[in-house]
């Protein structure tokens, strides 16, 4: 892998920087505390291209691959970790109907999306399961040419501002499929948002699907094997979320470095206590290391590799390495980086969430070890 940027990867890289700059920065604040996204934020990253971002140019996309993504997610994760899962979470879920759906499927609801039209949303966990798919609990019943699907969903990030979504449940056969189902219809019942932590603006939503009817044209993939569209999908997450972890992470040292030169002691700033040079330095590898351990798995991804393993270990390290940056960025703080009224409070509750979502960091080892022991 080259290391080296080329023209186009700092030309995206500054455009998402500036975004993050300008656009999202003064309201980064405000996000937080009112979990809601803005919609001139979506529609500003509709104008710029984000949402095609990844995707090929005959598509209408970018054609920058997931390296572009994680260029772009990384930079607005600085300003706001929940605007920049907004984008990165949909295009995950864009990349698996690039790579499962129908052509049919890909003009109805891919290139819409890849315009920033149609946002989509990826529903899988339940009140019963995150990560088992053998315990899901939504059905989906064939009914005069159509299937009827039955369940809840919760923890399902971007419905708020999403139009259409892939949602998991166990056709007649007892496997499980994946369905193409549009918000709009009826029976899908949106529930109130999840009182989060962290990450909030990512419109974490309880859904409920209480016999909606899907045509057996929404069937993304085969029936029955919806299982392989799972761990793809789950795969192109967790790498999300590191890269989410690397814009946090950045954002908490800038923070530090910035803090550290203006605050006095005993008469001279902080940074030249050697305590503290301790801590940046500290922050920087575990910060290094993360960034490259997630730009190498979308290198991979954009080889057209598998990345199940690759996602897991890049997932479990950088949300380790994002709450241990963030609470050292806090020690550097002392007592002002508990203000509220300060990021570097909110960075470390966002830092905290990316151990659990998308799957929890005990899961992530059982996934490497699985393979080591194969």
């Amino acid at each position: 892998m080259d290391f080296n940027l080329h023209e186009q990867e700092k030309l995206l890289q500054n455009a998402a920087r500036e975004f993050a700059k300008k656009s999202v920065m003064p309201r980064s604040g405000d996000i937080d505390r009112t979990a809601e996204l803005p919609s001139d934020l979506i529609d500003e990253m509709r104008n710029l291209g984000f949402y095609g971002l990844a995707f090929p140019a005959e598509l209408g996309g970018g054609g920058m691959g997931f390296v572009g993504l994680a260029l772009a997610t990384e930079q607005i994760c600085q300003a706001s970790m929940a605007v920049g899962m907004n984008l990165a979470l949909s295009a995950c879920v864009g990349s698996v109907l690039l790579h499962f759906g129908t052509e049919e499927q890909k003009q109805r609801y891919l290139i819409p999306f890849i315009r920033g039209d149609a946002l989509p949303f990826w529903a899988f966990t339940e009140p019963s399961t995150g990560s088992d798919p053998k315990v899901i609990q939504t059905t989906a019943k064939p009914d005069q040419g159509d299937y009827v699907i039955n369940g809840e969903k919760l923890f399902i990030s971007v419905v708020p501002i999403a139009e259409w979504g892939i949602v998991f449940a166990k056709d007649d056969s007892g496997r499980v499929s994946a369905f193409i189902i549009e918000k709009s219809v009826q029976g899908f019942v949106v529930g109130g948002l999840h009182d989060l932590m962290g990450a909030r603006g990512i419109g974490s939503t309880t859904i409920y699907l209480n016999g909606v009817r899907v045509p057996k044209g929404n069937v993304l993939g085969e029936n029955g094997k919806g299982y392989q569209i799972l761990l793809d999908g789950a795969a192109m997450e967790r790498v999300v979320i590191a890269m989410g972890c690397l814009g946090v992470g950045q954002q908490a040292l800038d923070l530090s470095i910035q803090y550290a030169k203006q605050r006095l002691a005993y008469g001279k700033p902080i940074v030249e206590m050697s305590t503290i040079q301790w801590l940046l330095a500290e922050i920087d590898c575990r910060l290094q290391a993360s960034r490259w351990l997630t730009y190498r798995t979308v290198f991979l991804k954009d080889q057209g590799k598998p990345i199940t393993i690759e996602s897991a270990e890049a997932k479990l390290f950088c949300s380790q390495a994002v709450v241990d940056i963030t609470r050292m960025a806090m020690q550097v703080h002392g007592a002002y980086g508990t203000e509220r009224s300060l990021p570097v409070e909110r960075l470390y509750r966002d830092a905290k969430m990316t151990e659990v979502m998308v799957g929890v960091s005990e899961i992530q080892r059982v996934i490497i070890a699985t393979s080591l022991l194969r």
